[in-house]
């Protein structure tokens, strides 16, 4: 989101995911879309059926390598450097689109002289893909019509995600495909309401579309809108930054709802340690989770089944959740329990109505929303930005004009990542997710059917590799890093390179965020989850 508002103005997907179906080219990078986003990788699909070319970047062969045209195998970490090296075939070979970069963007002179510095000899130094394979790649792309670019947390979970996502702006900008049909820049979301959430304000720096709490204008109009004086100005505190400030006592409570950071954040032994600290901490969540079971206190929440209200999806598409079953118990509506809490520490004016009326003041201090109402939601969801009611929605973003007037080219250098492998760490992990799990498995772990389909962890490991340490498909091994240690499976696989390794992150038992590593892009503060040096043992 900071790399997209950045450049573009906005922090969100472009295009909508149903026409990727249309598209002509699809460059796909830190996404395993398919196994991680289905719905959108069977429109890919689609296309590929019809003849689109697909070009995949990615250090772990996914199952779309085998749909590619191309497949760039970047060593982690190395996503700036390709992504230069490719614009600079585009622009020595005379492919960039001249007249959309004078009419449509800006500081390109200085993001020029900077990519021509990263000719394909020292690209593939840095990365591992064959010069000549980055090169017919690139000159494909730049002459396709209608290219899409989609990416994930392979990009941005890095301590360089911020510029990461910068670059795969410029690429776009550079070919023209930003503002048209088929094309953009499709960041795909982790969760199914994470766009909404963040739509929400639930970011460290902005309230309700992302109107920054730095800005008196904006926080004398919500300090009118909700009755009270004085507002922070300050920009809080992120995730990691959090358990950080009361690892060292400078934050005393922490209210989590709907998360399980014990299990999905970085160097998890580090947040255990923090949440003993604290003096008080709560939970509101549906399960029982590990994180949960740390608590001074657990709200009992209710499920997606159990509530009204509103999704936002990762193409910006607002649509309603109707309530199919009452709650189980003492279970409380979120708003509910949020209004009595605000009640008991002396504020009794967040009345909690009814999800319908929490809506109507969203589209109040919402402007994207404002034109959305739950009468037309009935019909089908509806895309922001849509100002007012008469409005259609937005399917593409910045077809005419950019949000910030010009868009900004950017200069993006290499940087290594905070943790390389070493003689006593020799091995790169990388985390992510598999299709038949889903987070820290607090829900899909509860399936029967998904867990006959997937009941247990691995580690992917290279046949090499597992030759040289004599490990066998199916034996325990033991995987160290700086920061913890675990016990799993052992599955010999051809997808990861010679030298690296993959696991999954939803298991309790194994969890894989006890290795991972809470180095922090500067600028979005999000941990370098896919890039960690470990060590392997046989048991």
């Amino acid at each position: 989101m900071a790399g997209l508002a950045a450049t573009l103005g906005s922090g969100a997907m472009t295009n909508s995911m149903r026409e990727f179906k249309d598209s002509d080219m699809f460059f796909i990078v830190g996404s395993n879309t398919t196994e991680n986003h289905p719905v959108i990788g069977y429109y890919v699909k689609q296309a590929l059926a019809k003849g689109a070319k697909l070009i995949v970047a990615d250090p772990r062969r996914i199952d779309l390598v085998d749909d590619a045209t191309y497949w760039l195998q970047q060593r982690n970490g190395t996503d700036i450097a390709l992504i230069n090296g490719m614009m600079n075939v585009i622009i020595s070979e005379g492919l960039e689109d001249k007249e959309y970069i004078q009419n449509r963007t800006e500081n390109y002179e200085a993001f020029k002289e900077n990519v021509l510095k990263y000719d394909l000899k020292k690209v593939e130094k840095i990365t591992g893909v064959p010069a000549d394979l980055i090169r017919k790649a690139a000159i494909e792309y730049a002459k396709a019509d209608k290219a899409a670019l989609l990416y994930c947390m392979g990009i941005t979970q890095h301590i360089t995600g911020t510029n990461n996502v910068k670059s795969l702006v410029n690429l776009q900008l550079l070919t023209g495909n930003i503002g048209k049909y088929g094309a953009g820049i499709n960041p795909l979301r982790g969760q199914s309401n994470v766009q909404g959430a963040c739509d929400m304000g639930g970011l460290v720096n902005v309230f309700p579309a992302y109107q920054p709490v730095t800005n008196p204008d904006v926080r004398k109009k919500f300090e009118e809108l909700w009755g009270v004086e004085n507002l922070d100005d300050k920009i809080g505190l992120t995730v990691v930054e959090m358990f950080n400030a009361a690892d060292e006592g400078k934050v005393k409570a922490i209210y989590i709802m709907g998360e399980n950071p014990v299990l999905s954040d970085p160097n998890s032994n580090h947040i255990t340690h923090a949440i003993e600290n604290l003096d008080l901490f709560i939970v509101q969540d549906i399960m029982l989770t590990e994180t949960a079971q740390l608590a001074t206190v657990v709200f009992p929440a209710p499920s997606f089944a159990e509530k009204d209200g509103t999704v936002s999806n990762t193409s910006r598409r607002v649509q309603r959740v109707r309530k199919a079953i009452d709650p189980p118990g003492e279970v409380r509506q979120d708003y509910d329990i949020t209004h009595e809490l605000a009640k008991r520490m002396g504020y009794p004016n967040l009345s909690p109505g009814t999800p319908e009326q929490i809506f109507e003041e969203i589209r109040k201090c919402t402007p994207s929303y404002a034109g959305i109402t739950y009468k037309r939601l009935e019909n089908g969801g509806v895309q922001w930005p849509c100002p007012n009611e008469d409005h259609p929605g937005t399917a593409i973003l910045h077809k005419e004009k950019f949000v910030r007037g010009l868009a900004l080219f950017s200069v993006c250098e290499h940087l290594e990542p905070a943790e390389l492998p070493d003689k006593e760490y020799p091995f790169i992990l990388s985390t992510g997710r598999i299709l038949y799990q889903f987070h820290t498995s607090s829900m899909s772990g509860n399936s029967q059917v998904l867990n006959e389909k997937a009941p247990e962890n691995y580690i992917e490991i290279h046949p090499k590799d597992a030759t040289r340490l004599n490990i066998k498909g199916g034996e325990f091994v033991k995987v160290r890093s700086r920061r913890g240690e675990l016990t799993v499976k052992a599955l010999i696989s051809n997808r990861p390179f010679k030298g690296g390794v993959f696991l999954p992150w939803h298991y309790a038992d194994s969890a894989a965020n006890l290795l991972t590593i809470d180095a922090l892009d500067p600028i979005a503060k999000i941990p370098e989850y896919k890039v960690a040096a470990v060590a392997i043992e046989k048991i």
